[in-house]
């Protein structure tokens, strides 16, 4: 469904997206994660041909990027923070305004999203507050049933409610629309995303599937009988890595069971007790995100 290849975009003497390639299958839900300004934006409105790639290549369900057509667009739906909406109309009258555009637009599904959002059809858009207006963006992007449905961090400034709600009306979409979110709101995509890209500064520092990753990152803790020091050599794949009285903790980005727990064996002496957990995702990017800025100082 999207494919891009070593893409770049400069802006001046800014490189906004460094050299970043991912695929996005068919059928999946792809996060793309990272802080305010890593890129994900930008990435975002070059798929949608909203800004032009200063070198490499995106191609959106086969098609250039800059080359999509009405055709290819009736069957993306985008949604964005930023997104513009006509404001003197009322949301009744911005649905009458976009059937005609899309001839698989689905009026009873058009129904049950906005019975589901709950929108207020004699509202005027100017009137709504931030969180109807991302609600009603989404519910004008799904009747016509997208293979592609985009959402650009729709989660800012959302307060709790409407964030399940929000949530709601897209899971009612998994499986049968390919979706690409991007987000620095982790913790409302863990259950959806089935696969995950992580930009720092323009840059994809990974991308795998989610189940993948989840199960590489453990966070260890090693109790010794010893009071705890931090080995001459630490391994590269150990994160946030600490040592307090007798307890040295550290998050392994490269964790395999049995494996990994010989080779703390082999190399700590007087090990008492090791404890290995799983990560959540917000960890994982915080802990990658600060060995990341390490590197890079």
């Amino acid at each position: 469904m999207i494919r891009i290849e070593n893409l770049w975009k400069s802006f001046g003497r800014h490189d906004a997206v460094r050299g970043i390639s991912l695929c996005v299958d068919e059928g999946s839900a792809y996060a793309l994660i990272g802080a305010n300004g890593a890129g994900k934006t930008t990435t975002i409105k070059i798929l949608m041909n909203i800004v032009e790639p200063t070198r490499g290549r995106a191609a959106v369900l086969g098609v250039d990027s800059r080359r999509i057509s009405p055709r290819e667009l009736g069957q993306i739906g985008y949604v964005s923070e930023n997104q513009e909406l006509p404001e003197r109309l009322t949301v009744e009258e911005y649905f009458d305004y976009l059937r005609p555009f899309y001839a698989q637009w689905d009026r009873q599904l058009e129904a049950a999203v906005r019975a589901q959002l709950r929108l207020p059809k004699e509202r005027r858009i100017g009137a709504l507050s931030h969180g109807m207006r991302m609600k009603l963006a989404l519910a004008c992007a799904l009747p016509y049933r997208p293979r592609l449905l985009i959402l650009d961090e729709p989660f800012s400034g959302l307060d709790p409610l409407v964030r399940d709600e929000f949530m709601d009306g897209v899971l009612g979409q998994a499986g049968e629309t390919t979706i690409l979110i991007s987000t620095h709101e982790l913790g409302e995509i863990e259950g959806v995303a089935t696969h995950v890209g992580f930009l720092e500064e323009g840059r994809l520092l990974f991308d795998e599937p989610m189940e993948q990753l989840s199960a590489r990152f453990r966070s260890v803790r090693i109790t010794l009988d010893r009071p705890a020091r931090l080995p001459e050599t630490l391994s590269r794949d150990w994160l946030w890595v600490s040592a307090e009285g007798n307890v040295l903790a550290f998050v392994d980005a490269r964790f395999r069971d049995g494996d990994s727990h010989e080779r703390l064996q082999a190399q700590f002496e007087g090990i008492r007790r090791i404890e290995v957990e799983p990560v959540p995702l917000r960890t994982i990017f915080t802990s990658l995100a600060r060995a990341a800025r390490d590197e890079a100082a």
